[in-house]
């Protein structure tokens, strides 16, 4: 099939020969005759599918058929997670809307820079705004637009944005749309937890869930290496000389840690750059433009780079810290295989770990094989049954940590004073909160999150 099959109007053609595209995606296929009716869509494919383009070409032709209202309205609204992923989306529209007749007026507004710049850019609203919520709340409560005129609503990464932990800002903006809208709903996944949600926001929506075919599923190796954690830097090391890879995009837990990496791997001669949500919007947007440029070689990043964010001809995305979810798992590997490309999906896997990205494996379907690389076969193993604590909790590795040997000792001193007479550790009772190893997994917590955090453990959106 065609674009033009799609019912879109030639300026519309125009701009996507232009930009090469050939044939449609299965979800442009599904989601652009769908929207140009205008009914609400729900729509789940795979990430790297063409989503992007699935909403913002009808979105696009709709607009440029009807008439602007004047003030500080603004006629569609898109609802992303991130400041990267609307930066993105709102260049995506720009090149879209290129060889349209009569220009429409998009603008991107999101925090971690200065809002006054964003309020004088809507004076006289916009046709199209790409937002964060956060900052979109924000110029609301400083007046600066209206969302009384919104004919059209894009959630875009909705699992994301419906999550419970942004309900109340969520709950806010909606308010303020009009009851009379069309609403539309993109995502790779949605989790069961905001299925409810999705219910409550759309009306008779007609629902899209594109299957991953063979030949459109992504191209991605996956690997998983054994290795321990104090030799995973040398590993990483170790396999962009071997493959020779000139761009690597690895994952680790915390923004600490992507500093960290960052500066061992400069200081071994690979030009890298750390992207978190703590830093400054100026040092994210030159970090991925750097990336993207081919000046920087590796960008360690935290799952802030997982969602939505188009890197072309990546070719390999390394797991240097697993996900905390299934769900991440998706979408940190499909930063790679992108729009036909193939592409390599690497997890480093500890003796701590195992249990973890097992679980992963069984939701996804997956059986990978564990391989060893010479020279860094892992020494730390996972400790036999035995070794469980007696209290139930999480396995023991044979290595004790600081902590542990510092109970340890205290038990010790405290059994001493009360007996006259210092206790042996099979004597010691457990305590209430019981010691975990390093490599452990407390009880209390699933090896995979699948629950969301309350609104309390999560910072503002912007």
């Amino acid at each position: 099939m065609s674009f033009s099959a799609l019912g879109l109007s030639e300026p519309l053609l125009r701009a996507v020969s232009a930009w090469h595209y050939e044939a449609p995606t299965p979800i442009q296929t599904s989601a652009i005759p769908a929207i140009l009716r205008g009914g609400d869509v729900w729509a789940s494919a795979q990430t790297g599918s063409g989503k992007t383009a699935a909403f913002a070409l009808p979105i696009l032709q709709r607009l440029s058929l009807e008439q602007r209202p004047g003030g500080r309205f603004v006629r569609a609204l898109i609802l992303v997670p991130t400041r990267e992923l609307a930066a993105q989306v709102g260049e995506s529209i720009r090149k879209y809307a290129r060889y349209l007749p009569s220009p429409l007026k998009t603008l991107v507004v999101y925090g971690g820079v200065s809002i006054n710049p964003q309020m004088m850019a809507l004076g006289g609203g916009a046709d199209i705004l790409v937002a964060t919520p956060g900052r979109l709340l924000d110029l609301l409560d400083h007046n600066a637009l209206s969302l009384s005129a919104v004919s059209i609503l894009v959630l875009d990464e909705a699992d994301r944005l419906l999550d419970l932990g942004f309900n109340d800002e969520f709950a806010r903006i909606v308010a303020l749309l009009p009851a009379r809208r069309q609403s539309l709903l993109f995502s790779a996944t949605f989790p069961p937890g905001v299925q409810s949600l999705a219910t409550a926001l759309l009306r008779d929506p007609v629902r899209l869930d594109v299957p991953t075919e063979p030949d459109t599923k992504p191209e991605i190796l996956q690997r998983a290496i054994e290795v321990d954690p104090p030799r995973r830097t040398q590993l990483l090391l170790h396999l962009i000389a071997e493959n020779a890879w000139l761009s690597v995009l690895v994952f680790v837990a915390t923004k600490y840690s992507t500093e960290h990496v960052a500066e061992k791997l400069r200081r071994s001669g690979i030009e890298s750059a750390a992207l978190h949500g703590e830093l400054s919007q100026g040092a994210r947007t030159q970090a991925l433009a750097d990336f993207k440029a081919g000046a920087v070689r590796v960008l360690v990043a935290t799952d802030l780079a997982a969602r939505g964010i188009d890197i072309v001809r990546l070719p390999v995305v390394v797991n240097y810290d697993l996900p905390r979810s299934a769900v991440d798992y998706t979408h940190r590997i499909g930063r790679t295989g992108r729009a036909g490309e193939t592409g390599v999906a690497i997890s480093f896997i500890s003796s701590g770990t195992h249990a973890h990205f097992a679980q992963m494996e069984r939701l996804h379907a997956l059986d990978l094989p564990r391989e060893q690389i010479e020279g860094f076969e892992p020494v730390e193993t996972e400790a036999p049954v035995s070794l469980v604590a007696p209290d139930g909790g999480g396995i023991k590795g044979h290595r004790k940590s600081k902590k542990d040997k510092l109970r340890e000792a205290a038990a010790l001193a405290a059994g001493g004073a009360a007996g006259g007479s210092a206790a042996t550790p099979s004597s010691t009772p457990p305590s209430s909160a019981p010691p975990h190893g390093r490599f452990s997994n407390p009880p209390s917590q699933p090896l995979i999150d699948k629950t969301y955090s309350p609104r309390s453990a999560w910072p503002r959106l912007r």
